[in-house]
């Protein structure tokens, strides 16, 4: 599954992390495995999705915790408003649900039938007022944020979509199964130009499995860089055989600037993002385990790896730019960061 995709918040701090010194230091629990993680914009709040088909929605201050009802399948992306009011949630189902955060309610206030098959993706505009999602029917959705009225449908993809993001400059970015990242231009809908991601993409005759993707797509703060994440060197699909990927490409001119990769485990990159520092963080599942990844800007190989207790399946980047969730299949949510002596 993919996941939401956008660029992420950088701590505005200017002492330099030491990133090699990162660790687990906290889990919560729940009652069903879970898929996918989003911290609030002021990030005391997470909200995660669970097999249960439920959103829940913790209060990181006090771990308290609510449940969220609106959805009859799986649910694969999160987006918060930018005041943090609201969230929207996309699943398996084709719906997006719109949830109003302010009171106790368990229920969406608003649901839309958004695409045909899963909604696999979900990303926020800088300025806050439109919502992008991406699904299984080949399609990108533009919606206002405010009230779910739809805006645009950009066509074009001949695979699933898996991954939305927009660049600070409100331009939108996608990516699909096949590896094709199209750059959009919203004034009519048409194609502007395409990144090549082909090496995310691999096709096994044997097993019948068109397999990879764009799994997710993050631009770093200042836009120069675009990285797309996923896997390569698919061997065996089925059999989970194959290697985590990233790559990083210049926005100006289109060309791959960076291959970033591990050279030993097995698994597919959920999540990229920048972070501070020049350093890019992957949130790792699959055979080898759960890792979360991190490259900086002088190696290709990752410079520092954290095992996971479990199979991650999505990665948040808190707001402060300096800690991580990772939505686990051990039904955990598994936090990292600075070891209270090093922060």
């Amino acid at each position: 599954m993919s996941r939401l995709t956008s660029a992420l918040p950088v701590s505005a701090t200017s002492a330099t992390i030491d990133w090699t010194k990162i660790a687990v230091t906290r889990e919560l629990v729940y009652e069903s495995p879970l898929i996918a993680c989003r911290y609030s914009p002021d990030g005391k709040r997470l909200a995660a999705t669970a097999q249960d088909n439920r959103i829940v929605l913790w209060n990181l201050e006090t771990d308290e915790r609510r449940e969220l009802d609106g959805h009859e399948s799986w649910v694969n992306a999160l987006q918060f408003s930018q005041d943090g009011l609201s969230l929207v949630s996309g699943g398996c189902d084709g719906r997006l649900c719109w949830w109003d955060l302010s009171g106790g309610a368990t229920q969406p206030v608003r649901v839309v039938e958004a695409h045909a098959g899963w909604v696999r993706s979900l990303a926020l505009s800088p300025d806050g007022s439109t919502l992008a999602s991406g699904g299984n029917d080949c399609q990108v959705a533009l919606w206002s944020m405010a009230d779910g009225e739809p805006l645009q449908r950009l066509t074009g993809h001949e695979k699933h979509v898996y991954s939305v993001a927009f660049h600070p400059s409100g331009a939108i970015v996608s990516g699909d199964l096949a590896g094709s990242i199209r750059d959009w231009n919203l004034s009519d809908g048409s194609l502007t130009r395409q990144f090549d991601g082909a090496k995310l993409h691999s096709y096994n005759g044997g097993q019948g499995v068109d397999f990879g993707g764009v799994r997710s797509l993050a631009f770093s703060a200042d836009g120069k860089q675009l990285a797309a994440g996923g896997l390569q060197n698919a061997s065996n699909p089925l059999g989970a055989v194959h290697d985590p990927l990233v790559l990083v490409y210049d926005w100006e001119s289109g060309e791959p600037t960076r291959t970033l990769e591990t050279g030993d485990l097995k698994g597919v990159v959920w999540r990229v993002a920048f972070v501070a520092d020049g350093w890019i963080a992957g949130a790792s599942g699959g055979s080898s385990g759960g890792y979360l990844l991190l490259w900086n800007p002088e190696q290709e190989k990752d410079a520092h790896r954290v095992k996971l207790p479990h199979l991650a399946r999505d990665m948040d980047v808190n707001p402060d730019g300096q800690h991580f969730v990772h939505a686990c299949f051990d039904r955990k949510l598994h936090f990292c960061g600075l070891p209270p002596e090093s922060a």
